[in-house]
């Protein structure tokens, strides 16, 4: 089972929803908290992933979480000019070690289940 924290300004129990929806709640474990605690948790050792959103992608979706666990941990998947290929997203979880991502709220629905794809696959 894969433990997710979600953190972030916007859309949160908007988030918790898709995700259970898209992975299934026997292989997920999903909490909502706000930043500081999330990447706390994830700092602990106590979670497996972050996920934020914002209206950039990057401010308010990922900010403690880049403070706390440093920008090689973290990535923007989606911002308002750009949003990374499903290839893309693999490859920062896969080969890269990210855990967490941020992402623009109006992208939500292009970017979960891609992203949900390779949490659960990795």
């Amino acid at each position: 089972m894969i433990k997710i924290v979600i953190g972030g300004q916007m859309g949160k129990e908007e988030i918790k929803k898709d995700l259970l929806e898209l992975i299934g709640d026997e292989e997920v474990d999903i909490e909502i908290k706000n930043d500081l605690d999330a990447a706390m948790t994830i700092q602990n050792g106590e979670a497996d992933y972050y996920i934020g959103a914002c209206e950039t992608g990057a401010g308010g979706a990922l900010a403690m979480a880049t403070a706390l666990l440093g920008s090689t941990k973290t990535v923007t998947i989606a911002s308002p000019s750009k949003m990374l290929s499903e290839e893309q997203i693999a490859d920062e979880i896969k080969n890269k070690g990210k855990v967490a991502f941020g992402f623009t709220i109006n992208t939500k629905d292009e970017v979960l289940p891609k992203l949900a794809k390779y949490l659960v696959a990795n």
